[in-house]
């Protein structure tokens, strides 16, 4: 096994093990997820489970509700593309309050089959505060390398469009700390002051990666890996990946002032075992 994440410094490790207390796991809806959880997954780990533009919308608040029964924090990604209209959206907050779900993750999503009368996530947003939703908790999406066709003062500008109606922002995968940081800085300088959380991939094996990657409809959390096939390869190159190196080249600037980055958010792609192992043996190694 190789060497479990830790540091010298003391208070970069207090920051460390206080960030692997409180990761997150995000899941694929997937036939036998809602076994795989079980099976691996500690009732303490929060889970979100991504929107699946293959299944729908539905299958997304299935498991969600299934495994909120299990005694699970579970939040599901609500995507703009998969909730048809307004009566649909009343009906998933319904099914979410039945269920006891207080947190939700609110995206634009990949275009589907499904017709929508939601053109975006702030559309989405905005409908779902004009109903009684009773969410505590409502993510939305940063994305720190920005987009190759928009202009990154667009990309600030729709972002502080949304904060107003969200709690927290999850980041896609990204690579580079210093790339994460001088977003999160860049976030903070623009008056976006919600808590950031960094998404990185998990203890993928490398045969689940080429499949996932290779896959078709399975939702916000691979689709770098479809629309960026050459970072696929930055987690086979010796030394060029692990979670661990993103994860501990941004503790140390957790809680610091000019930044809001609070921890981070792990992207399972369904390998579940083998990245609740690397969660338990990190926190052992920071104990």
């Amino acid at each position: 096994m190789k060497r479990s994440l830790t540091a010298r410094d003391p208070a970069t490790r207090a920051s460390l093990r206080q960030v692997f207390s409180e990761l997150g796991f995000e899941v694929i809806p997937f036939k036998k997820t809602e076994e795989q959880v079980l099976q691996h997954v500690p009732k303490d780990v929060r889970l979100t489970v991504t929107a699946s533009p293959a299944k729908g919308q539905d299958a997304t608040i299935d498991l969600t509700v299934a495994l909120a029964g299990h005694g699970y924090s579970v939040a599901p990604h609500l995507s703009a593309q998969q909730v048809r209209d307004r009566a649909h959206l009343a009906d998933v907050v319904a099914r979410c309050r039945e269920a006891g779900v207080s947190d939700v993750f609110v995206v634009g999503g990949d275009p589907s089959e499904t017709p929508t009368e939601f053109k975006d996530a702030l559309a989405l947003l905005t409908a779902l505060h004009e109903l009684d939703h009773g969410f505590a908790d409502i993510g939305i999406g940063g994305h720190p390398e920005g987009h190759p066709t928009v202009s990154p003062d667009v990309l600030f500008q729709a972002l502080k469009d949304k904060a107003s109606l969200a709690t927290h922002i999850k980041t896609q995968i990204v690579f580079d700390p210093k790339v994460i940081l001088d977003w999160a800085r860049e976030l903070k300088n623009r008056g976006i002051d919600l808590p950031v959380h960094v998404g990185v991939p998990g203890a993928v094996h490398r045969q689940k990666l080429i499949r996932v990657s290779g896959g078709l409809g399975i939702g916000e959390s691979a689709k770098f890996l479809k629309k960026q096939q050459s970072l696929l390869w930055r987690f086979f190159i010796p030394g060029g990946y692990s979670p661990d190196k993103i994860i501990k080249g941004l503790a140390p600037h957790i809680g610091k002032p000019d930044n809001h980055i609070e921890g981070f958010h792990v992207f399972t792609f369904n390998d579940l075992g083998p990245t609740e192992a690397w969660r338990e043996q990190t926190l052992r190694a920071l104990a």
